[in-house]
């Protein structure tokens, strides 16, 4: 099997030292293994992705010293492939519309009588007041049912959803783990008005772009139960996960766009070479 990884960076904001510590894992290991490394931009959300800085950051990962297969895919161009497999899992009854708003779910999380795990799984609204909701236009999302997940793929496929991490896990997790997806509940696949979300969209890049390994940061470790199952429903092949620690600052936490984490385009500037960089961050 030829080892192919990714990098998928949302083009929201200039790359930091975290991105840089990312990429370069997914990149080395890549290379170790004689495989290949593939770029692609996940640049599903118009309101915060912008050309811009797209363009910075091929500029940033070039200037790091890494290459990439091409062409570069931009999920941007590929919406009606993730709407596809939307329509599919909503034909095959695994879907729900739900009109529920995130305070709504938010005051009903607090509400509940068994705690939060339980209330992040609204179900489906009664028939008439979603065909009432319907008539008035109101927005909604299309949530994956967890429980008719489980019927469809029936116990014993269920119980043996899994995943190999070949990294560790933030509670250090490694090995063949058990899939979970009840811990993230029924999850939003897609909106009225804004397309399909990310585990669509991941989940469908990798199965076609032949990716067998997925390293990226252990933020994202709890977000692979949820893929197993997606990829399972799907038919597509569940990749070895390599999450790996995260980058943090000097104040203990990670590095972070939303927190105006030091840029790569910062770092050149101030005369930061990138052989200095790299050694810093271990390569």
């Amino acid at each position: 099997m030829t080892f192919v990884t990714r990098f998928a960076p949302s083009p929201t904001g200039r790359l930091h030292k975290g991105h840089a510590f990312s990429a370069l894992t997914a990149w080395t290991a890549a290379h170790e293994a004689g495989g290949r490394f593939i770029l692609r931009i996940e640049d599903i959300d118009p309101t915060r992705c912008r050309p811009e800085f797209e363009a910075a950051i091929l500029e940033d990962l070039g200037w790091l010293g890494l290459d990439w297969a091409q062409p570069v895919r931009r999920q941007s161009a590929h919406l009606a492939d993730y709407a596809a497999v939307v329509a599919d899992l909503e034909a095959r009854g695994l879907l729900y519309r739900c009109f529920r708003t995130r305070k709504e779910i938010l005051d009903a999380i607090g509400d509940a009588p068994h705690g939060p795990a339980e209330a992040v799984r609204p179900g489906p609204h009664p028939a008439g007041e979603e065909v009432r909701l319907l008539a008035e236009g109101r927005a909604f999302a299309w949530r994956l049912s967890l429980e008719r997940a489980r019927e469809s793929l029936g116990e014993a496929a269920w119980n043996a959803l899994s995943f190999r991490e070949e990294g560790v896990g933030p509670a250090g997790e490694s090995g063949l783990i058990r899939a979970r997806p009840e811990t993230a509940g029924d999850v939003v696949l897609a909106r009225k008005d804004a397309g399909s979300a990310y585990h669509v969209a991941v989940t469908h890049d990798d199965a076609l772009q032949g990716v067998s390994h997925v390293v990226r940061g252990e933020d994202l470790f709890e977000a692979t139960h949820i893929q197993v199952l997606i990829q399972t429903l799907m038919g597509w092949p569940t990749p070895v996960y390599r999450h790996h620690r995260l980058l943090t600052g000097e104040d203990g936490r990670r590095f972070a766009k939303r927190d105006n984490a030091v840029t790569l385009a910062q770092l050149r500037a101030d005369g930061v070479t990138p052989e200095a960089l790299r050694a810093e961050l271990g390569f």
